[in-house]
C-alpha cells in the first residue's frame, strides 16, 4: 500500500504536466502522507527506525496522518472556494497542523526522556486526536454539503465515498479518545503492546482496519472524478461519432432536397473523434433546418394516417409518424406539390431543449425513416 501510494503521489506531482490542475500539490501531499503513514506500519521500516529511537515510528505515523488530513482539507478548499478564501483557510489549518506536530514531537521527546510517562503520553494522544477529529469533521461536513449540489455524478459518488471514509476515520478517533482516557486515568481500557493477528480482532479493527478503510475510501473518492472523466469523455466521443453516422441517410436526403441547409462545405462525410461534437452539432442543426424548410410540403393527411397506424403512445411511435411525414414531404417537394393542410411539427421534437435531447430524438426519427417506404407510407409502425 505504501509503495502504491508513493507511486500515485509521484504521478500527481511529476506526471500531471503543465499547467497543473487546481489541487495538484495538495493531492500529491495527501498521497505522500498516506504513503509515509503506511510505511511506518511495515515491520522493516518500523524496526529500523525504532532501533535508533524507540517508538519513533508511532510519531512518524501520527504526524503523517495529520499531514494527510490537512491535505484533504486543502484539496477541498481549493476546489470548492474562491482562491483568496481557500488560501486563508489553508493557512489556518497549516498553522494548526504545525502547532500540533511540534507539540507532539516535544511531548514525545519528553516522554522518551522520562521513560514513558502515562500522563505525557495522554497529552500526546490528546493533541493528535484533537486535530485529527477537527480535520475529519471539517472535511465530512464539506463533502456532504458539496455532494448535494454537484452536477457530475462521478464527483457526487466520489464525495460520498470520501464521506464514508470520514466515518471510519471518526471510529478511529473515538478509539484514540478511549486510549487518551485510559492513559490519563490509568484505567488500562486498551491492551498495551498487543500484536495484530487479524484485521477484525479487537483492538486491531479500530487501530488498523478503520484507518486503512478511511485512507482507501478517501483516496478513491478524491481520485474517482479524475479517473472517470477521461473514460466518460471517450464514451461521449464514441456516441457522437456513432450518432453522426446514424443521421447520415436522413441528412443526405434533406441536403439534396434543400442544399441551402448545409452550413459550410465539409472534406469528409464522417466526423472524426477529435471534432465529433462540432460535426454532430452541425448535422443536428442542418437536419432541423431541413425539416423546417419542408414545412409547406408537410401533409396533415399523411400525419393523421401515420398516427392511426401507431400501436402505442411512445417516443418511437411519435418518431415513426414524424419520419413518415418527412419522407412524404421530401417526395412532395421533389414533385413541387404543396400540402393542402400543413401538418404541425411534432410535439416531441419541441420538448427537446438541449443538443443531446434533440440528437436522441433525431436518431429515433432517422431509424424510423429508414423503415418508411419510398412512397412515404409506413411499412411497420409500433409492431
Amino acid at each position: 500500500m505504501a509503495c502504491l501510494l508513493a507511486v500515485a503521489a509521484g504521478y500527481w506531482v511529476l506526471g500531471r504536466g503543465t499547467p497543473r490542475p487546481t489541487g495538484t500539490w495538495a493531492m500529491g501531499a495527501l498521497l505522500g502522507s498516506f504513503a509515509v503513514a503506511f510505511a511506518s506500519y511495515a515491520p522493516l521500516v518500523a524496526d529500523g527506525l525504532e532501533a535508533i529511537v524507540p517508538h519513533v515510528a508511532r510519531l512518524l505515523s501520527n504526524c503523517a496522518s495529520l499531514a494527510a488530513a490537512t491535505s484533504v482539507l486543502a484539496i477541498s478548499f481549493q476546489l470548492n472556494l474562491d482562491p483568496v478564501e481557500a488560501r486563508r483557510r489553508i493557512r489556518l489549518r497549516l498553522a494548526l497542523f504545525a502547532a500540533s506536530a511540534i507539540g507532539m514531537t516535544l511531548l514525545f521527546a519528553y516522554e522518551y526522556m522520562t521513560h514513558r510517562s502515562e500522563q505525557v503520553f495522554a497529552l500526546y494522544l490528546l493533541l493528535f486526536v484533537s486535530y485529527l477529529g477537527f480535520a475529519v469533521v471539517d472535511f465530512l461536513l464539506q463533502a456532504v454539503r458539496q455532494s448535494r449540489t454537484t452536477r457530475r455524478s462521478s464527483v457526487r459518488l466520489g464525495l460520498r465515498m470520501a464521506a464514508l471514509g470520514c466515518v471510519f476515520a471518526l471510529v478511529y478517533v473515538a478509539y484514540k479518545l478511549t486510549h487518551v482516557v485510559s492513559a490519563g486515568l490509568n484505567l488500562h481500557l486498551v491492551p498495551e503492546h498487543s500484536q495484530c493477528t487479524s484485521l477484525v480482532a479487537v483492538p486491531c479493527v479500530f487501530s488498523v482496519t478503520c484507518p486503512a478503510l478511511a485512507v482507501l475510501l478517501i483516496c478513491l473518492g478524491l481520485t474517482l472524478p479524475a479517473v472517470v472523466y477521461p473514460l466518460s469523455q471517450a464514451r461521449r466521443r464514441r456516441w457522437e461519432v456513432a450518432s453522426f453516422d446514424a443521421l447520415g441517410p436522413l441528412w443526405r436526403d434533406l441536403s439534396n432536397a434543400v442544399p441551402e441547409i448545409v452550413l459550410s462545405p465539409v472534406d469528409s462525410d464522417r466526423g472524426s473523434s477529435a471534432d465529433a461534437d462540432f460535426m454532430l452539432q452541425r448535422r443536428v442543426i442542418e437536419i432541423s433546418d431541413g425539416i423546417l424548410a419542408l414545412t409547406p410540403y408537410r401533409c396533415r393527411t399523411v400525419q393523421r394516417t401515420a398516427q392511426s397506424l401507431t400501436a402505442a403512445d411512445t417516443e418511437e411511435a411519435a418518431a415513426a409518424v414524424e419520419a413518415t411525414v418527412v419522407k412524404a414531404a421530401l417526395a412532395a417537394s421533389k414533385a413541387g406539390q404543396f400540402a393542402d393542410e400543413v401538418a404541425p411539427p411534432s410535439a416531441e421534437a419541441a420538448s427537446r431543449k438541449d443538443l443531446r435531447g434533440e440528437t436522441e430524438w433525431l436518431l429515433l426519427v432517422a431509424a424510423a425513416y429508414a423503415r418508411v417506404g419510398d412512397t412515404g407510407q409506413l411499412e411497420t409502425v409500433g409492431a
